[in-house]
């Protein structure tokens, strides 16, 4: 490589990662980037997170294509210390660039002695007018670059680790279409979870089942600390904190829940690392509470918070999603009253609350009515059977039903 030439190259983001996939270059050819300002976008398995260049520099080249995965190592694009010999423009190039207000800063000269050419700057114009080609609002049709503001009920995601604020709107080129119909690209992160949906359904035997929960004692436990658990925190007192506490003292009780399946033998998790399936408008996130069984309910409220902030900003790193041993998922703060969830691979099952409905309810042969909820488990039948998962999920039914006023968060 010519002097003042660097190679950024695909890092190795964890031990069992071989490859990533580039979602989207955040920046462009002939662009100058500073020491450790996003790079791209790089996608595996696990999470999408930014990565940082770790040189300053004129981007030269963009060596992999948004959507393409290369191996550890494999060179990811080439820059070059910026180009300073602007001086010398010929009248026909100060004028493009005057006309369509070009940065200098961003033009690699390819003129002798780094001299800034006409092609240059009309490149550098050319990938302008790219970038403000329309696009498409995943739930809306065409857009013109912007997204349309979406009218939002602020009762809509605040029962657990659903989003409470309004996602962003994910924007998709269009490629083709008609008036009956137009087309989207599979973006990187949707093609992920494509595949690890079909692994899951291809490879593990699921079957399902649910309970419903009387949980009128925890619906006006909560109603009761919240307000003063939001003052002293900072932080909302949701539902989830207590079901993921009741779920958390069962895997206890059934620790053949926390397992994954290994050919020739289960292997049994000792710690209980809860993945929370987080869901916005364009992915699911499966962030991680570490030791959830060390925790407090306070404590997992916390927890909960800021993983659904940091999925909101794409914030996520590796170390946030790696190592869950079982899956929690809150289908009830949509609205849902009945789900039957795909199990997050190598896990052996995954469980989901949904929402809380009052209904009238037979209570010493007398008409009641109390808040209720479902919960639904599907699970690895290689590794679990019937019976187990239905006392698992008594056990949660029993520890949900147990709180009460006496309960405490600390």
């Amino acid at each position: 490589m010519p002097e003042g030439t660097h190679v950024v190259v695909v890092p190795h983001l964890a031990e069992s990662l071989v490859s990533a996939t580039v979602g989207k270059w955040l920046v462009r050819i002939g662009e100058e980037i500073a020491q450790y300002a996003p790079l791209c976008e790089l996608v595996t398995e696990k999470v999408t997170t930014e990565m940082p260049s770790p040189y300053a520099g004129v981007v030269v080249e963009l060596c992999v294509a948004e959507g393409t995965e290369a191996p550890v190592g494999a060179t990811l694009c080439v820059l070059r210390a910026p180009n300073t010999k602007h001086a010398r423009l010929s009248p026909a190039v100060r004028h493009l660039v005057r006309k369509h207000n070009v940065p200098l800063a961003s033009i690699v000269g390819s003129g002798r002695d780094g001299r800034i050419t006409r092609r240059d700057v009309e490149r550098i114009i050319a990938q302008s007018d790219a970038a403000a080609r329309p696009v498409v609002d995943a739930r809306q049709g065409i857009g013109h670059g912007t997204p349309a503001k979406v009218a939002t009920d602020p009762t809509v995601r605040t029962s657990g680790i659903h989003l409470s604020e309004e996602p962003r709107i994910p924007q998709i080129e269009v490629e083709h279409g008609d008036k009956s119909e137009y087309f989207i690209d599979v973006t990187p992160i949707r093609n992920v979870i494509a595949s690890r949906m079909r692994q899951s359904v291809a490879e593990i035997p699921h079957a399902w089942t649910m309970i419903e929960v009387d949980v009128t004692s925890l619906v006006a436990l909560r109603n009761k600390l919240k307000d003063e658990f939001l003052r002293q925190e900072g932080v909302n007192l949701t539902y989830l904190s207590f079901m993921i506490k009741a779920v958390v003292r069962a895997i206890k009780d059934y620790p053949i829940m926390n397992s994954v399946w290994a050919v020739d033998k289960i292997i049994v998790k000792r710690d209980i690392n809860l993945s929370l399936a987080v869901g916005t408008e364009d992915s699911v996130a499966t962030p991680v509470i570490k030791q959830a069984d060390r925790k407090n309910i306070a404590g997992i409220a916390r927890e909960i918070d800021e993983l659904a902030r940091k999925t909101r900003k794409g914030q996520l790193a590796l170390h946030d999603v790696s190592g869950g041993t079982f899956t929690v998922n809150n289908t009830g703060s949509f609205g849902s009253i009945l789900s039957q969830p795909i199990i997050n691979y190598p896990q052996a099952a995954i469980v989901t609350f949904e929402s809380i409905v009052k209904r009238p309810i037979v209570v010493n042969d007398m008409i009641a009515v109390r808040s209720m909820v479902n919960i639904c488990l599907s699970l690895d039948h290689r590794i679990l059977d019937g019976v187990i998962c239905g006392r698992f999920l008594q056990r949660v039914k029993e520890n949900l039903e147990a709180y009460d006023g006496s309960t405490t968060v600390y």
